[in-house]
């Protein structure tokens, strides 16, 4: 079995469609230097049948970085753990907890719950395929399911097969009638029943996802749990992924927002060299000024298709002068 360390899930960044890719994990990477970074779901059949160099390619400077896929079939999983691993991922993780229509369509995501032995049975078909660790993100239950034994249950039988770190979305998921973004605001949070599976699982890591969105409120769950998932407080408030690795003592001080704008207008650099248009880049940032004055003008520019479409990177430096110095930030 693959030797855990519980601290290395202390700060994680959720697995988010269209946010998570490579740019954006690469932005957040320099505001948290020990966040482990998700990719966002990748199909088996993508993998397997498409371009596995456009969604798996990252940048070393991501690491930890984690896969996660989405499928039910145990051998196809295992194909493309192996070939993750492979590509230089640190962990592979399972997709149990989305709820949209297009996953339950695939039988996966959120609606394999149902089925805890065909997940087990992938677990374990990753876990022969590959040395990193394979883990899961799952829900508390489904539709009408709000026994706590549903999900004890759950997280007991993957327990069973090896399975030891589990990313819990504290709610449940209605996979009739609401929508992803209902999802995950809808279904009331649960963080004492989610806690309580640490108290049953105590040699398994538990991380947890879902309603968090400040400093306090991330601090205070770690009193429960071994780490936090951030999924779109980190997309449209970034900085405080700075904010958690300063409390969570993973550096000393807070980054130096001109630094990350440099740092961006480099990397973007290296993009569009490669052909990559700058708005991909550019809209990673779009949060980055959260808070501070100028902070609409920088999403206009950055957002302005005209602007964007001379593809040159100093877009970035001359949409950051219309942000009012700040002595915490910058």
């Amino acid at each position: 079995m693959t030797q855990i360390n519980r601290s290395d899930w202390q700060l994680c960044v959720a697995p988010m469609i269209d946010v998570t890719d490579r740019h954006c994990r690469y932005f957040h990477r320099l505001l948290a230097p020990r966040a482990r970074l998700y990719s966002e779901m990748t199909t088996t059949g993508a993998l397997i049948f498409g371009d596995q160099a456009r969604h798996l390619d990252f940048n070393e400077t991501e690491h930890p970085v984690a896969l996660q896929l989405g499928g039910s079939e145990p051998a196809d999983l295992a194909k493309c753990a192996s070939i993750g691993e492979r590509w230089g991922y640190d962990e592979i993780n399972l997709n149990c907890g989305c709820p949209s229509e297009r996953v339950q369509k695939g039988a996966f995501g959120a609606c394999l719950m149902r089925e805890p032995a065909l997940v087990a049975d992938c677990i374990k078909a990753m876990q022969d395929a590959v040395s990193v660790p394979v883990t899961v993100k799952h829900r508390m239950g489904l539709d009408g399911t709000t026994d706590y034994a549903f999900v004890r249950d759950f997280v007991g039988q993957l327990f069973d097969v090896g399975c030891r770190v589990f990313i819990v979305h504290a709610r449940h998921a209605i996979l009739g009638g609401l929508s992803p973004k209902e999802n995950r605001e809808v279904p009331p949070l649960q963080f004492d029943q989610a806690a309580a599976l640490r108290s049953d699982f105590p040699d398994a890591v538990f991380v947890v996802n879902g309603g968090l969105t400040a400093v306090e409120d991330c601090m205070t769950a770690m009193g429960s749990f071994d780490g936090v998932m951030l999924g779109r407080a980190a997309w449209h408030g970034p900085m405080i992924l700075d904010d958690l690795s300063v409390a969570l003592g993973h550096r000393s001080e807070h980054v130096r927002a001109d630094d990350v704008v440099m740092a961006m207008m480099q990397y973007a650099s290296g993009q569009v060299a490669r052909g990559v248009p700058l708005r991909v880049v550019a809209r990673t940032m779009l949060g980055f000024a959260q808070g501070r004055r100028g902070a609409r003008k920088w999403r206009q520019m950055l957002s302005d298709q005209q602007l964007l479409a001379a593809n040159d990177p100093e877009l970035i430096e001359l949409a950051w002068q219309q942000i009012e110095p700040d002595r915490t930030l910058a």
